[in-house]
């Protein structure tokens, strides 16, 4: 892809307002179950929507099972990046984690099929292959240890940079952020003509600033440009929704397997409610963001007819070097599928 979700930079910054900590489980009456905790990690800033929905998700976990669950929040990238929230996943130091299409990845590359550049050009379609791979994506979680909760959300991927980028040509001579951990992205981007450069999500808004940083583009959601304040020094935002910004909330089997079935019934209801909750806050937080930041300064780019058919012919045919490779072969075939098929019942 042009733009993986999961090199959105939702690190901690300064500007964060401070995480008010886990929500306590009461305390076990000799009647009770023993209260299982369970620690989830989130790159999301502590004071945003997801963040803040993860709490009242805690909050009903803790309510609907009196106490026999609680969970306990770490966000900002506390406990590190999303490739090492899944190793301590694996190392039972961490038992969920609300993780991006791209660190959903580092557990099964199948998730890679969310974040091919223009793939998708509408919410409706992107929610009608989620649907109809659900089931597939869940059946290869599990072999692999770990259970789909339910999935998040957060508006489209957008480009912002120091300098407007109108056309593919522009585009590629940009030095454009990729997530060093991703070294397979990174060969990809090279491989295939852009000027990409391995960098530490945590770095991207001070590369910026710098006159000489290392990068002058980084992809972002609107809102994550807002909240980081990047379009402070990148003042240009391609308005061309490159990737809907996919995410998923997963447990270890383990954890899982140590709940009752009734009170994972109670988990699975609130998470959904979250889920809902972000799907319908998205599209608002995103337009009420790009607003707040052309009122300072932020210009907004988009692309003419002629520059928006030579970006989708461009990413049509990158896309399939990706078939096979970095998003498996049946499953690239299957999403594009049913993406084809919603396509065709949408009202033109």
């Amino acid at each position: 892809m042009l733009f993986r979700p999961s090199i959105i930079p939702a690190a901690a910054l300064a500007m964060c307002v401070p995480f008010l900590g886990p929500v306590p489980a009461p305390e076990a009456s000799p009647a009770q179950a023993p209260a299982i905790t369970i620690k989830l990690a989130t790159q999301a800033l502590t004071g945003t929507m997801w963040e803040k929905q993860l709490v009242e998700m805690a909050v009903a976990w803790n309510k609907s099972t009196a106490g026999r669950v609680a969970l306990q929040i770490f966000p900002d990238g506390k406990t590190g990046d999303e490739k090492s929230s899944v190793s301590r996943m694996r190392a039972d130091t961490l038992q969920a984690a609300l993780l991006t299409a791209g660190g959903l990845s580092f557990i099964e590359k199948a998730f890679n099929a969310f974040t091919v550049p223009f793939f998708f050009e509408t919410d409706a379609e992107e929610i009608a292959v989620q649907e109809k791979l659900e089931p597939v994506l869940e059946d290869l979680l599990q072999k692999k240890g770990f259970h789909l909760l339910c999935w998040g959300t957060g508006g489209w991927v957008q480009v912002f940079s120091k300098q407007p980028i109108r056309t593919l040509k522009e585009l590629k001579a940009a030095r454009l952020y990729v997530n060093k951990e991703d070294v397979e992205m990174l060969q990809w981007f090279n491989r295939n003509g852009f000027n990409a450069k391995p960098l530490a999500i945590g770095d991207i808004a001070t590369q910026l600033k710098l006159p000489s940083g290392m990068i002058d583009a980084a992809p972002l959601t609107p809102y994550l440009g807002q909240m980081t304040q990047v379009f402070s020094s990148a003042k240009f935002m391609l308005d061309a929704h490159i990737d809907p910004f996919v995410g998923a909330l997963v447990v270890t089997t383990k954890a899982w397997n140590a709940i009752s079935t009734e009170d994972r019934a109670k988990l699975t209801a609130a998470a959904r409610v979250m889920e809902k909750t972000i799907r319908s806050k998205a599209p608002d937080q995103d337009a009420e963001a790009i607003e707040a930041m052309k009122k300072r300064g932020l210009q907004i780019i988009t692309p003419d007819a002629a520059a928006m058919a030579e970006f989708r012919a461009a990413a049509a045919e990158l896309a399939s070097t990706m078939r096979g490779g970095i998003v498996p072969r049946e499953i690239y075939d299957q999403a594009m599928m049913e993406r084809d098929a919603a396509r065709k019942k949408l009202p033109k």
